[in-house]
């Protein structure tokens, strides 16, 4: 009984050591810890969405998403540079997520149901209805004109889908990316845009001869940043993070500095961003 109790008192010391001078199990670090050891926060912007998401002559990243891209990096790594900008296309957004290719998504991304069944949202942090622009000399200012008629939309949006589910008498003409869509408009491929009103408003601003004359159309939504599905740490910091920048009117000052100049004092301010109020 006594060389039993030795032999099983020796085994229990061997195995001991063996944990303590053998290797550790690995344990999977958090997802803000993966950022941070990384040193980067990788942010899905857009490339050709000004005054959203741009890249400039300079080949600097500018836009309304991209300085709050820069505020995050500051917040969760401690310098504004610490961001890693992925360059996306609006069909693209769900699927950069779901490849582990961004830790956020920041081009400007419409909150619905359908995409929340494949990422998460965060707390939004901008206000967006549709809306159609159209030549100046022929306006579209109700969806009863476009019927029959070719209307440019890019694939993904909630303006291709708005207009799939609730006006198929309307022939959509779908493109990738946003410069090719309103070269579409210029050329006259189309009779009109359909696209996010907040950018049409600068986009007419900035191309005499054309208006938009549809200025809201269907749902006043929001905008959000999206994480992978699941990522549930990223999105409660997200969280609370909107909440900080909202209480400390970040988001006014983030479209002074980048909507502003585009604008002028043609939009409300208060028709885009949230507010405290």
């Amino acid at each position: 009984m006594r060389i039993a109790k030795t032999f099983l008192a020796l085994a229990a010391l061997s195995l001991a050591a063996a944990w303590l001078l053998g290797p550790k199990p690995v344990m999977a670090d958090g997802e803000l810890d993966k950022i941070k050891q990384n040193g980067v926060l990788r942010v899905a912007v857009f490339s050709d969405k000004p005054p959203f998401g741009f890249v400039d002559e300079n080949g600097d990243n500018k836009g309304y998403d991209v300085y709050l891209a820069r505020r995050l990096a500051e917040d969760l790594l401690g310098d504004q540079t610490k961001v890693e900008f992925v360059l996306v296309e609006a069909a693209s957004r769900m699927e950069i997520l779901e490849a582990d290719k961004a830790d956020v998504v920041l081009a400007n991304f419409t909150v619905t149901a359908e995409r929340a069944e494949r990422v998460d949202f965060a707390r939004p942090y901008m206000k967006v209805a549709l809306g159609v622009s159209s030549p100046q000399g022929a306006p579209i200012t109700s969806v009863d004109q476009l019927a029959g008629k070719r209307l440019i939309v890019n694939k993904g949006t909630t303006a291709d889908s708005y207009f799939t589910k609730n006006h198929p008498e309307v022939e959509l003409i779908k493109y990738d990316q946003n410069t090719e869509a309103f070269n579409a408009l210029r050329d006259g491929r189309g009779v009109g845009l359909a696209h996010d009103n907040t950018l049409l408003f600068a986009w007419v601003r900035e191309n005499p001869g054309f208006v938009t004359g549809i200025e809201f159309l269907g749902d006043l939504d929001t905008i959000a940043p999206a994480v992978k599905k699941g990522n549930a740490e990223l999105l409660g910091w997200l969280n609370e993070e909107i909440d900080k920048l909202t209480e400390e009117s970040f988001f006014k000052a983030d479209y002074e500095a980048t909507l502003l100049p585009v604008y002028g004092e043609s939009v409300d301010p208060l028709s885009v961003i949230i507010t405290k109020e």
